[in-house]
């Protein structure tokens, strides 16, 4: 899928999509959910939160 596709897919630009891959952009939760809607998974899989909160610990 390219970023555009992903882009279209969640009503955003494809600059938004690019910039979260460079994690210059923090998803609002509604933009986190649509994205982890179009992959088949949850916001918390998406962002990897439960191995980055081990990671702070």
């Amino acid at each position: 899928m390219t970023q555009q596709q992903l882009a279209d897919l969640v009503f955003v630009s494809s600059r938004t999509i690019i910039s979260l891959e460079k994690e210059n952009y923090n998803p609002s939760l509604m933009l986190a959910y649509k994205i982890a809607l179009v992959f088949g998974t949850t916001v918390e899989e998406l962002y990897c939160l439960e191995e980055n909160v081990k990671n702070e610990k």
